[in-house]
């Protein structure tokens, strides 16, 4: 029999990924602060906690989905929080974005080797696939707690201790933002300069945008992205990343400053229920 996993956070990719374990045969408790958001997972099967504290104690390894540092703390430090739990033996997996400060701010709260710093590449679909990347953090022998109950959403891809999980995900977040703003200025640049947008396309066809140029058209032609990757979050991550590189001495990383200053302003211009490939649109109109 599959062991008991707890999710905590019900949004899309904690429901994706507690639908995935339930599928799977894993018995799964979960807990989200807006009760109704469980009740999908519940007629699955699920058991709903009445607490962060009670989901964990209902299972060896939990699965923590949340927006942002903030709540990852405040969820643990509550009354009747993740640390309130019987923690011994148990293996707490915090697998949202919040950059270093925030996983070691919780690493903090709770006892030694409980902890695994795990964020995720991939959406919605992935989850729901197993065809994530988990970017694990860790000491070795928790790592082999909770590796079981990762296999099964996707690859598990070790990259040292707790911190380093968080530090990962910033650096692949970083390169993906400087593509699609290089796609947008390039498309922005070419238009300016009155090339049809189909040469364009041919002619980024020939470069390292190429994939990215072939999967973003419909976006750049205007047409909406369902939300894998919803804007707001993807303003929060590049905020992070640019936070961390100037708490590592390169406040000079001049591509990172650009892709973020780009998600700033498609946020003030009202984008925040798109899609972050938004932006694309944003940059190209901004141009002309």
């Amino acid at each position: 029999m599959k062991q008991a996993v707890s999710i905590i956070g019900a949004g899309a990719m904690g429901s994706a990924i507690a639908s995935r374990l339930l599928g799977l045969g894993y018995p799964v408790t979960v807990w989200n602060r807006t009760a109704a958001r469980v009740e999908p997972l519940a007629a699955q099967g699920a058991t709903v906690a009445g607490s962060p504290a009670a989901a964990v104690s209902a299972a060896r390894v939990s699965l923590v989905l949340v927006s942002d540092a903030a709540a990852a703390l405040a969820l643990t430090t509550a009354a009747d929080g993740i640390a309130a739990a019987d923690l011994d033996g148990r293996v707490v997996v915090q697998m949202s974005t919040i950059g270093v400060p925030g996983v070691v701010e919780q690493q903090s709260r709770l006892p030694a080797g409980v902890l695994l710093d795990a964020p995720v590449l991939g959406s919605v679909g992935e989850a729901a696939g197993g065809t994530l990347t988990v970017l694990v953090g860790g000491d070795a022998a928790v790592v082999n707690v909770g590796r079981t109950v990762l296999a099964d959403l996707g690859a598990v891809v070790e990259v040292g201790a707790v911190g380093a999980g968080q530090a990962a995900k910033l650096v692949v977040n970083a390169g993906l933002f400087a593509v699609i703003a290089a796609l947008g200025e390039s498309v922005a640049l070419a238009d300016a300069l009155g090339l049809d947008r189909e040469v364009t396309y041919d002619v980024l066809a020939h470069t390292a945008l190429a994939a990215q140029a072939e999967r973003r058209r419909e976006v750049l032609d205007g047409n909406n992205s369902p939300p894998r990757f919803a804007l707001p979050l993807a303003h929060k991550d590049a905020a992070l990343a640019r936070a961390a590189a100037v708490a590592a001495g390169r406040p000079d990383l001049r591509v990172l400053a650009s892709a973020g200053e780009w998600l700033d302003q498609a946020m003030a211009a009202g984008l925040d229920a798109a899609d972050y490939s938004a932006i694309l649109g944003h940059i190209v109109r901004a141009q002309a």
